[in-house]
């Protein structure tokens, strides 16, 4: 037990504010010898997002499992909220939910700052970085190098793509001493290396992004790579740079047929403005990826203005076999001026991809991983029937923490939209639905708390409008304090953004405009918070 005594005199001239302040500090050290005070009930803190102890985050890096524990490396700047000479964060999960912050993984070096890129399990050592009595087989990150000093000098061969390695399940790590293994030829924008292992072809494959394309190699050992094709000109949104692609295979209805996906993510120009994640269905033949769409079709990945340079685990145990996706939580349009204090964005929750037909169209899907049930503390079940132009699922009576999950399947009846509404008692609000005109999915922030720190932050958000026939919708939803996830449609969509209230919201209600629309089924779950 701590004893202190001592005489305190505060200064009577001060402002009041400032009074209030000390006073509060000094009873904080009395009583607890300590004025620290948890970082995770912070304004704006997520409660079951991942999201840094302090100072700046982004991208998702070198995703990895390994002996039961799922890596999640990420971009980090440890002396700032805003973007600055990149390292590599870490942290580590068993369940996809529940984190664990390690030290920093990878610090800038004399080739420049530690930018995204993935990471593999070298199983057999092909890279030879292991010794022949190794007790676990090589972790090897795959990242670029960004010299800092080639834009200010006007060259174009400032990125380039190295490796470091570790021996001791990541804990600790080496860089190659011949690094980079994959030079520049005077590519401006020539990063973002995601590593997949080719099992068909028992060959290693890494796709590059390369300003309006991407850049497939090949290797066996990790380090010596071949240039084998290109792909991107012409196909999809052209919104550049084109950044984090990531390429794997994905049987279609859980059948015996399979296809690739190739993910790209593009820094401007996406669905609703700024930054956004694309993917392309096709076919890999160990060299080449064909596009099985037409070259001009756009597919989202998620259709929300807050899902970016998201990327899949590697090496996901063979028993589980689940494609397992994460993204950052956010836009570059405003990324560096959200209002949070002494830490700076969050990621999604974990989700699960899966290629699944709709109208002959083959389509990604994603849900939320089905870890993300351990969050659930308590559930209501909804009152079924047609619903009245505004009915209460949820108001501040409930006593609830402002963290919930909402399962929904509703019946139209026509043309009849629906529209839910998050809400606190200060009037701030986010409003959500499906509009039966459009045929396509929205979310409205404009009135949802703090909005003056970006004019491209505010505003009615829009999913693509492929879904114009639909008559029973169902939605799954999360809200966490700073962020909404929606899923609908069994995960045909899905929709990020984050929000800013002054108070967490609290109270929840659903409406339909021509008071036809019927609930088939619905239930709330009251979450926990993962810190």
């Amino acid at each position: 037990m701590c004893k202190k005594f001592f005489t305190i005199s505060i200064d009577m001239r001060l402002d009041l504010s400032i009074r209030i302040l000390i006073s509060l500090s000094i009873a904080l050290t009395f009583l607890g010898c300590s004025n620290e005070i948890d970082p995770y009930l912070e304004e704006h803190r997520p409660q079951f997002h991942f999201s840094p102890q302090s100072h700046w985050m982004n991208d998702p890096n070198g995703l990895v499992y390994y002996d039961g524990e799922y890596h999640l490396f990420y971009q980090y700047y440890p002396d700032s909220t805003v973007w600055g000479p990149m390292h590599w964060g870490h942290a580590i999960s068993t369940d996809l939910i529940h984190w664990e912050h390690l030290p920093i993984a990878l610090y800038p070096d004399e080739l420049g700052y530690i930018f995204s890129g993935s990471a593999v399990i070298d199983w057999n050592n092909t890279s030879g970085l292991a010794s022949d009595q190794y007790v676990h087989p090589p972790m090897i990150a795959i990242f670029t190098h960004h010299d800092p000093d080639g834009p200010k000098n006007e060259r174009d061969d400032f990125q380039v793509q190295s490796i470091a390695y570790s021996l001791d399940k990541g804990r600790t790590w080496e860089k190659y001493t011949d690094n980079p293994v994959i030079p520049n030829s005077d590519i401006r924008d020539f990063r973002d290396p995601k590593v997949i292992w080719d099992e068909e072809r028992s060959q290693w494959v890494l796709v590059l992004a390369a300003g309006d394309r991407i850049m497939f190699y090949t290797s066996q050992n990790l380090i010596d790579w071949n240039l084998v094709s290109e792909f991107g000109q012409g196909h999809g949104s052209q919104g550049r740079p084109w950044e984090c692609p990531d390429l794997f295979p994905l049987s279609i209805d859980d059948s015996s047929v399979t296809k690739w996906v190739l993910i790209v993510s593009q820094g401007q120009e996406a669905l609703n403005g700024g930054s956004g994640t694309q993917y392309f269905v096709g076919d890999w033949d160990g060299k080449n990826f064909t596009n099985l769409n037409d070259s001009t079709t756009v597919l989202w990945l998620d259709h929300g203005k807050d899902n970016y340079a998201g990327v899949t685990w590697s090496d996901v145990h063979k028993d589980d076999n689940r494609r397992l996706f994460i993204g950052w939580m956010s836009n570059w349009q405003y990324a560096q001026q959200v209002p949070t204090v002494s830490w700076r964005s969050a990621m999604t929750l974990p989700r699960e991809l899966s290629l699944k037909t709709f109208e002959d169209h083959v389509r990604l899907i994603s849900n939320p991983v089905r870890e993300a049930r351990s969050l659930r503390l308590s559930t209501t079940d909804l009152k079924t029937g047609i619903l009245s132009t505004n009915t209460h699922l949820i108001d501040k009576n409930n006593q609830n923490n402002g963290l919930f999950e909402i399962e929904m399947r509703m019946d139209l009846n026509g043309d009849s939209g629906v529209e839910l509404l998050l809400a606190n008692s200060k009037g701030e609000r986010v409003q959500f639905g499906y509009d039966v005109a459009s045929g396509r999915y929205y979310i409205d922030r404009t009135f949802a708390g703090k909005s003056d720190f970006s004019k491209d932050y505010a505003g009615v958000h829009y999913s693509s409008s492929e879904n114009n026939d639909v008559q029973v919708i169902d939605f799954k939803v999360y809200v966490d304090h700073s962020s909404i996830e929606i899923f609908a449609e069994q995960g045909r969509v899905a929709m990020t953004e984050i929000f800013f209230p002054t108070e967490n919201f609290d109270q929840l209600s659903i409406s339909s405009p021509q008071g036809q629309v019927e609930l088939l089924e619905g239930r709330i779950h009251y979450l926990d918070r993962i810190w």
